[in-house]
C-alpha cells in the first residue's frame, strides 16, 4: 500500500502466494548434481553457509508491520529464504521495516528512519513519486510483485550478473560487551565498470510480533531477516579490493544465536549490487 496521505491508493494484489517455488535451471554450471539434488530442507541451509561457487543475490523488501498489503510479502520473503528457489544461486534477503506507517495506530517495533531513508533514495532513483509497501528489490532493481514468473526470472537474472567476490571473515560477539559485535569484511579486487559503497546490516533470523492495533490489529506476524542496523562502512574502487575490520553494535539482550551479519557492495544511488555475503556469528 502507498504511504498515508499519498493521493493514489493500493498497489498489486499478491497472487505471488500461488508460487509453488519449484527449482529452475542452475546458474552455475560446476555446482555438482548431488546439490542440486538436494532437497529444499536441505539447500535451505545456504542461507547460513554458502558454498564458494554460490552467486549471491541480495533480495531487499521494504514491509510494515502497519500495513495491510504486507504480511503475504513477509511470507514470499520467508519462502524465497528458506527455499532457496534458484539452485546455483545464494538469496541474502533483508526485510526492511519503514516508519511512516507508525502513525497508523501501530509502531512497528523494527520500524527505522535509516531504512525509510533508503528506501526515499531508492523512490528517487527508480522514479517513483511514493513511496510504498511492500516493494520488493533485487540487487538494486524493482521487482513489480505479482506474477511468480515475473520475480523469478529477475532472480534468474541477478544470479546470472557477474559479481565482486566479497567475503565475511569470522563473525564474533566480544565477550568483554555482549552488545558489540566484530567481523572482517574483504572482497576481490573490483573490475566492474563502477566503484560502489560497502555495507553492514545486522539481521535477526526471526521475529514474531502480535498486533494489537492498526490495519494487522489481531494479527500474530513473523518476519525473517530483520535488519537491526545498515552502517556504510567504506568504498570499494574500480580496480581496487577491500579490507576492512568493522565494529558494531547490538541492542542490549540480542540472542547472537538469531543474529545474521549481511555485507554487500553497491552502486552510489542506490544503484546495482556489485556483491554480498551472508555469515552467522560463531557459536
Amino acid at each position: 500500500m502507498l504511504r498515508p496521505g499519498s493521493a493514489r491508493s493500493s498497489v498489486c494484489a499478491f497472487s505471488f502466494l500461488a508460487l509453488s517455488f519449484l527449482r529452475v535451471a542452475p546458474v552455475a554450471k560446476g555446482r555438482s548434481q548431488e546439490a542440486q539434488s538436494q532437497p529444499a530442507a536441505t539447500q535451505a541451509t545456504s542461507t547460513q553457509t554458502a558454498s564458494s561457487d554460490a552467486h549471491p543475490v541480495l533480495v531487499e523488501l521494504f514491509t510494515s508491520e502497519g500495513c495491510s498489503s504486507c504480511p503475504p510479502a513477509d511470507v514470499l520473503l520467508q519462502k524465497i529464504d528458506t527455499q532457496q528457489p534458484v539452485p546455483g544461486a545464494q538469496m541474502i534477503v533483508l526485510s526492511e521495516h519503514v516508519t511512516y506507517w507508525d502513525h497508523d495506530g501501530w509502531k512497528d517495533p523494527n520500524s527505522s528512519p535509516a531504512l525509510t531513508d533508503r528506501q526515499t533514495a531508492y523512490e528517487a532513483v527508480l522514479g517513483e513519486k511514493d513511496a510504498f509497501t511492500p516493494q520488493l528489490i533485487v540487487d538494486g532493481t524493482q521487482v513489480k510483485m505479482g506474477e511468480g514468473k515475473v520475480l523469478i526470472d529477475a532472480l534468474q537474472k541477478a544470479a546470472a550478473a557477474p559479481k565482486v567476490p566479497v567475503r565475511i571473515a569470522e563473525v564474533t560477539v566480544d565477550p568483554t560487551n555482549p552488545t558489540v559485535l566484530r567481523a572482517h569484511i574483504e572482497t576481490d579486487v573490483n573490475s566492474e565498470k563502477h566503484s560502489g559503497d560497502v555495507y553492514v546490516a545486522v539481521a535477526l533470523d526471526h521475529v514474531e510480533s502480535q498486533v494489537l492495533k492498526g490495519e494487522n490489529g489481531g494479527r500474530h506476524l513473523v518476519h525473517v531477516a530483520v535488519v537491526q542496523e545498515l552502517t556504510k562502512v567504506g568504498k570499494l574502487s574500480k580496480g581496487k579490493s577491500f579490507n576492512q575490520d568493522v565494529r558494531l553494535n547490538l541492542k542490549s539482550g540480542t540472542d547472537p544465536k538469531n543474529l545474521r551479519l549481511v555485507a554487500f557492495v553497491q552502486e552510489s544511488g542506490p544503484g546495482n549490487v556489485l556483491g554480498a555475503a551472508l555469515r552467522k556469528p560463531s557459536s
